[in-house]
């Protein structure tokens, strides 16, 4: 793939860039990102034999492609010059309830990043999740001081949490590092992701299909149907975020100061209702929506309302706008989503 260079890589980087979860929905996306970017020294990480995948990273330019479960092994062998990690691989199915999978995916394997980037002093971004604030009992602030006392609703959330409180408690760290707690992301790439992917691929299948969508019927009292709220973040706000942090981190002007945990969503919770007449319009047809019951194995476990305090990344400096609900969903729909078209 011939790269877009928007503009100039960030001539103190003379080495690589790792990224995890290469081939998955963000990871990927973050590959292209760079690639438009100009970065093309990029060592993919991931398990790229899932057939489902390949479109997501094979037209990508990187320098290496290895196995997740080679990475350590590789890195001891070849001893790059590492610049950064960008660790966005992880198992997110909310659905998988054996913890010992996410234990071994989420935890231990980014206690070996991270300790991999202390011992070479190399930064790090790493991937976190809203789904560590459980059912908001602690509402959604990236404060450290509440990290502890989060109940996350699945196994998935309590991976999440339980990485970023061992990262918590073990100072100093890589130089310079961020977890992002992404919220209800969407956008290009996802199309492998089947039960897992937003409502929005979700909600433009089933329009293609049958003409209607069918969302889930509320089964918690103050909340009508489809006005569960969520705060919905585009996909390219994510890499813009993350490409602004890499910038700072690997310039020298991320202080010390800044490492820690952010949230990653808009600010403003938006309904699922909103969420499909959006995609509607995307489409120019009018809304048509049905409802149905939540399956059991979810009712337990659904958040009904998320929305990110953004306070603390504005503070950190990033004062560019993010895409509206309105603005993000109708990107998706007509540049991605109509010709099944990748980022």
């Amino acid at each position: 793939m011939e790269n877009a260079k928007l503009q100039t890589p960030n001539p103190k980087l003379s080495g690589s860039i790792i990224i995890t979860g290469a081939a998955g929905f963000i990871g990927s996306c973050m590959v292209q990102y760079l690639n438009e970017k100009g970065y093309e020294k990029l060592i993919l990480v991931d398990d790229f034999g899932v057939e489902a995948k390949r479109n997501n990273w094979q037209g990508k330019t990187y320098s290496h492609i290895i196995e997740r479960y080679h990475l350590f092994d590789w890195l001891e062998m070849h001893r790059p010059k590492i610049d950064i990690v960008i660790h966005f691989g992880a198992r997110t199915d909310t659905t998988e309830f054996d913890y010992a999978v996410h234990e071994e995916l989420n935890v231990q394997y980014s206690k070996a990043i991270w300790t991999y980037c202390v011992a070479q002093s190399i930064p790090l971004i790493y991937a976190s999740s809203a789904a560590t604030y459980g059912a908001g009992e602690w509402g959604y602030d990236d404060d450290h001081a509440v990290i502890e006392k989060l109940q996350p609703l699945n196994p998935y959330g309590v991976s999440k949490n339980e990485f970023d409180k061992w990262a918590l408690h073990n100072p100093p760290g890589p130089p310079s590092w961020t977890g992002l707690k992404f919220f209800n992301v969407y956008g290009p790439n996802e199309y492998h992701k089947g039960r897992m992917a937003s409502v929005i691929w979700h909600a433009f299948n089933q329009v293609k299909k049958n003409g209607f969508v069918k969302l889930f019927r509320s089964h918690k009292e103050g909340f009508k149907d489809g006005e569960q709220l969520r705060d919905f973040v585009y996909v390219k706000d994510l890499l813009k975020v993350t490409g602004w942090m890499m910038d700072a981190m690997t310039d020298g002007s991320w202080p010390h100061s800044r490492n820690g945990i952010y949230n990653l969503g808009t600010g403003t919770a938006r309904s699922f209702n909103d969420l499909v007449r959006a995609t509607f319009t995307g489409l120019d047809l009018p809304p048509n929506i049905e409802f149905i019951d939540m399956p059991e194995d979810l009712r337990d476990t659904y958040q009904y309302f998320t929305e990110a305090n953004m306070t603390k990344l504005r503070d950190a400096g990033y004062h560019t706008t993010f895409y509206s609900l309105e603005e993000g969903v109708d990107d998706y729909v007509r540049n991605y989503l109509a010709g099944l078209t990748y980022l």
